[in-house]
């Protein structure tokens, strides 16, 4: 024996001194080999029936509960308990069951007033591997010998003393058991008909398997679901939703209206009544009878109520229906008295603050269930009311800024796509809701000489109004550079010196200049030509577009990577491929495929399987691609161009090889004039010949050989082209009184809707458009 405490001296009638340094079996009544079985390896408790024999040498049969333990000197030894059931942990004619079974559900025990085990249900056996009449008359902490028994224990004592409901935050558990496998506990005190406190009774929630991963998927669920948007109703119903019914079965979102933008709200609300605005309500109950108060009503929480107190002290609350504050609320307050119609067992009132500024409160309340809520379950609904907190006060902030941004965005993107002969379009905009702002992303059709048309989709760096004013120059500049015609590599290699030239303008002056100039900027340029239907492209830094058979094949364009914009120094190239008529091009941002809640492969997924299903009209489509995004909020904005390919056929397509002769002139007008009275043009003519002939005779009088004519047909437009391999660009000029020339140009740009000069690698070709409307009309 190495101890021997006051109680054994009582029950046995051996001092300390007599009984320390003997064997143990010495005080066994019968045989110990028969009597005592060893306990199997590992095992770090026993129990059962011993015959003891008292000093004065009457024998006692006693239940005893021993627990292996290390000493501090590290020597392996047991620790054995017993006790003879008194009064105060006898049951005997008091109803402590009665009052157990009928006020506290789960896994439960009754302690007396001296803290010794009266009573255990049947839960509490099974969770302990031990009968009530093993644990009967024992403490707390001698049954499961652990830190968390103690701490429970003394929050017995405090039960008995105040008649308060206790909670132990560490969990009680078993010897042997590990802290996250135990169960917390709450302590509550057994009153008899006059109040009197008889009894504790320990309830342990016993918690499943995974019972640590589900706070866990509860915050991972309202990362991903509160404040998607820079709406504040939305967020404060998204912190609703997520708390119904994961956490409560009633929850209300109650907003103090906010001074005027510019002035910051005070960091905490006056003492007294409080003014809120109801912002958001769920309930386990359709309809969310509990609030008499409806959205975007005010009311008025009154002084000593516990919302009004919560937002004076800006600390959260838990409360049991049986707390005096809460009867008294709901007997004060007739907006409050769905708390005794609903049976309302448990709630907490947490404030919902931001970086030092009170918002307003959240209630979050349990009818329904039988368990209370408990610490851990008001730590979540801090964390949960924080992260609304949060995107709430970054909306009230940033919601001006960003309806500025947005206004000036959207009047800088094409209002309407321009109908043309080559390619049928549409297109989305998605502006991001997060508190970054909105990005510099665009798009745009450009119509081109020749029947082409010029795509273009970008993604300028950085967010805000900054970047929109950038992403507006950066789209004149493109059509600016596409107007004279450039290869996809030449425009972007111009664009690159643009954004080169901007960056060193602004960094003279802002030492954030070089992200608002649209260094880092990404884009996409591509040429189709419906005669040859073939399309030219080349990327700096953006994404690949995504092209369509007519079959349904979903593949890449292979276009070769460029560097984004901005860098300098380092080429782009061009690639060029042959589209089947009827084929679709989808040119997007990246924003697309940025989403929290997949990952790259599956946003590509989507958008392969959106593009090949079979769609009425390319608007179906954009909605298909752009539907699983809404969702939630994109981390970014979205620029999206759906472009179905058409084709020019031979019938509307005629190019004639002409002699570098003056005499070839009136051959050429004859070929016209033909080919007009053969596509039924006959109106046109007239204009056709005259545009011919100076078109003509400009190529042989200045230019090189070959020569040929082109005329171009399509719905709505003629088209006549002229090339020759000179290079030279003829101009425009007003002849004197008494040149002999210099009239031709001038007459073709009178004559025609638009005119220009296309180069080549080898050559230019002089063009001349005019409406076919126009033209019947003459």
């Amino acid at each position: 024996m190495t101890g021997w405490s006051e109680g054994a001296w009582r029950l046995l009638g051996y001092a300390a001194s007599e009984a320390v340094g003997r064997p143990a079996a010495g005080l066994l009544a019968d045989d110990a080999r028969e009597t005592i079985r060893r306990p199997p390896s590992g095992r770090d408790r026993w129990n059962g029936t011993l015959a003891l024999r008292h000093r004065d040498g009457h024998r006692l049969k006693l239940r005893l509960l021993a627990h292996r333990r290390t000493s501090d000197q590290g020597i392996a030894e047991w620790h054995a308990v017993s006790a003879v059931a008194g009064e105060q942990c006898t049951p005997g004619g008091e109803p402590l069951r009665e009052w157990a079974f009928s006020q506290s559900p789960d896994i439960l025990a009754i302690f007396d007033t001296d803290l010794r085990l009266a009573a255990a249900n049947v839960s509490m056996e099974r969770a302990l591997s031990l009968a009530e009449a093993e644990m009967r008359g024992l403490h707390l902490p001698e049954i499961a010998p652990h830190a968390a028994s103690y701490e429970a224990e003394t929050r017995m004592r405090l039960t008995l003393r105040t008649g308060e409901q206790q909670y132990v935050e560490s969990y009680i558990c078993p010897t042997g058991v590990s802290p996250e496998r135990g169960w917390p506990t709450s302590l509550a005190p057994l009153k008899d008909a006059d109040g009197r406190v008889r009894a504790v009774c320990l309830t342990a929630h016993s918690r499943p398997e995974g019972h640590l991963a589900r706070p866990r998927m509860l915050l991972n669920d309202a990362g991903a679901r509160i404040g998607t948007t820079l709406d504040i109703a939305r967020t404060a119903q998204e912190l609703a939703d997520v708390a119904v019914p994961w956490l409560a079965d009633f929850t209300t979102v109650d907003l103090l209206d906010l001074p005027p933008q510019g002035h910051e709200p005070a960091s905490a609300p006056p003492a007294g009544a409080v003014t809120i605005r109801r912002t958001a309500v769920r309930s386990v109950i359709e309809g969310s009878p509990e609030s008499l108060v409806a959205v975007g009503q005010t009311a008025t929480y009154p002084a000593l109520s516990p919302p009004a107190q919560c937002l004076a002290t800006g600390h959260p609350v838990l409360y049991q229906r049986a707390n005096s504050t809460i009867a008294r609320w709901a007997d004060q307050d007739p907006s409050a008295a769905w708390i005794c119609e609903f049976g309302t067992d448990s709630m907490m009132i947490v404030p919902m603050r931001a970086y030092g500024v009170t918002l307003g409160v959240v209630l979050f309340s349990r009818y329904q269930r039988r368990e209370p809520f408990e610490p851990d379950d008001l730590l979540l609904a801090e964390e949960l009311t924080a992260r609304a907190a949060v995107n709430i006060h970054d909306a009230r902030r940033y919601t001006p800024e960003r309806t500025s941004t947005i206004t000036l965005q959207r009047s800088l993107l094409p209002h309407a796509l321009p109908g043309q002969a080559a390619l049928e379009f549409a297109s989305r905009y998605l502006p991001t809701g997060t508190t970054a702002g909105v990005g510099g992303d665009w798009f745009d059709v450009i119509p081109l000489s020749g029947a082409r048309v010029g795509l273009v989709v970008g993604d300028v760096v950085g967010h805000g109004i900054r970047a929109s004013a950038t992403m507006g120059r950066l789209r004149t500049a493109v059509r600016t550079l596409a107007d004279v015609d450039l290869p996809p590599d030449e425009l972007l290699t111009h664009l690159d010196d643009l954004v080169i030239h901007l960056a060193a303008d602004e960094g003279n002056t802002d030492p954030s200049a070089e992200t608002a100039a649209g260094i880092g900027t990404t884009c996409l340029y591509a040429v189709y030509d419906p005669v040859s239907r073939r399309c030219t492209l080349a990327r700096a830094g953006h994404p690949s577009p995504a092209a369509v058979t007519p079959d349904g094949a979903v593949y890449f364009l292979d276009v070769p990577p460029g560097p984004p914009l901005g860098l300098g120094g380092l080429p782009f190239e061009m690639s060029e491929i042959e589209l089947p008529e009827g084929s679709i091009l989808a040119l997007y941002t990246d924003g697309l495929l940025q989403a929290r809640d997949h990952d790259i492969d599956e946003a590509l997924d989507r958008m392969f399987a959106a593009l090949s299903s079979p769609a009425p009209t390319l608007d179906t489509i954009c909605d298909r691609i752009l539907n699983p995004v809404l969702s939630h909020c994109p981390d970014d904005d979205i620029a999206l161009l759906i472009a179905r390919t058409r084709a020019l056929h031979a019938d509307q397509v005629a190019a004639w090889d002409l002699a570098f002769d003056p005499v070839i002139v009136s051959q050429a007008r004859k070929h016209a004039t033909d080919q007009l009275m053969a596509w039924g043009l006959d109106n046109a003519v007239f204009i056709t010949e005259l545009v011919v002939s100076e078109l003509v005779t400009n190529a042989i009088r200045y230019g090189q050989p070959p020569i040929q004519l082109r005329l171009i047909h399509t719905d709505s437009t003629l088209i006549c082209e002229v090339f020759d391999s000179s290079s030279t660009s003829p101009h425009l000029r007003r002849a004197r009184t008494f040149d002999e020339g210099g009239r031709g140009l001038l007459l073709v740009a009178q004559l025609s809707e638009r005119w220009g000069t296309r180069h080549a690698t080898t050559g230019k070709t002089i063009w001349a458009e005019q409406p076919l409307s126009a033209a019947s009309g003459t």
